[in-house]
């Protein structure tokens, strides 16, 4: 990228640098990164979060099973609905670190004329 192809003193890219950019085929590469981690993510989270609202309205029976103390089985599922979001958190956070960013920072620089 030259430094024609930014908006004279903002450094800002045109539009054409955003074209040519999204038809680069390590962008293309990037998209499918990401959505090859929050896809699949996305869907276990949520199919893992609608067990537990099914098994609390219609499994009450199993939900109320008291496993230590008064402790029963919904009480387990809705803290490991914050475990589990957190836990997916910490792995994107580490997926995004090793195969996003440093893609996505060198697509960056280019875009903004930095090398």
């Amino acid at each position: 990228m030259t430094s024609s192809e930014t908006r004279p003193g903002q450094g800002q890219p045109t539009a054409d640098a955003y074209s040519r950019m999204n038809a680069d085929p390590r962008f293309a590469d990037l998209r499918k990164r990401f959505r090859n981690f929050v896809f699949p993510a996305t869907v276990a989270f949520l199919a893992w979060y609608l067990l537990y609202v099914l098994l609390s309205a219609f499994g009450r029976g199993f939900m109320d099973t008291k496993i230590l103390g008064n402790l029963n089985v919904a009480f387990f599922f809705g803290i490991l609905q914050f475990v589990s979001t957190f836990g997916i958190a910490i792995l994107y956070s580490r997926y995004a670190d090793d195969k996003l960013d440093p893609v996505s920072s060198d697509l960056r620089n280019e875009l903004e004329g930095r090398r």
